[in-house]
């Protein structure tokens, strides 16, 4: 009975280990799939904006994060706005780890041996994952006016504080 307990302590130590979500930061993107931004140049004024959020991330803190990107490519090739023309927001999964646990059984000979334990399937990774994909059009001078269009100093300002 206490290796059954020791066995569970364990297990159950590694799920609050795993249980952490994968904190969502404003940073470049390692790779494909990894948290942070990318973006490529379609045009000359025209660009795509991925932000990969991390498992459990808000949408909102997602979505400010790729238009804190967008701002800041404007402004890094010396643009006053852009004008959002295409967005997606889609679930890119769980992308975590699971702990599993079961019963087991065995027969040998004249001897056997069996364990007893709760089955079941739980998600640690802190929820699904959300990417923001963006296509931005760029431009000088003042704002064009629509809700799709902003100003990147602006955005700069006020989302810039909140990712640190």
């Amino acid at each position: 009975m206490n290796r059954v307990f020791l066995a569970f302590a364990a297990v159950s130590a590694c799920a609050a280990l795993a249980a952490c979500a994968t904190p969502t930061h404003f940073q470049p993107a390692a790779g494909p799939g990894a948290v942070g931004y990318s973006e490529l140049r379609i045009e000359p004024d025209r660009y795509r904006i991925v932000f990969q959020g991390g498992p459990g991330a808000p949408v909102e803190q997602v979505q400010d994060y790729a238009l804190l990107r967008a701002a800041d490519v404007a402004l890094a090739h010396g643009y006053d706005w852009f004008r959002v023309v295409g967005r997606d927001i889609h679930q890119t999964g769980y992308g975590g780890s699971s702990v599993s646990l079961g019963v087991g059984g065995m027969s040998f000979g004249h001897h056997s041996a069996s364990g007893l334990g709760v089955g079941g399937d739980f998600p640690l990774s802190g929820g699904p994952a959300l990417q923001v994909d963006m296509e931005v059009i760029m431009g000088k001078g003042p704002k064009p006016p629509g809700d799709d269009a902003y100003d990147a100093r602006g955005v700069r300002a006020n989302i810039g504080p909140r990712a640190g």
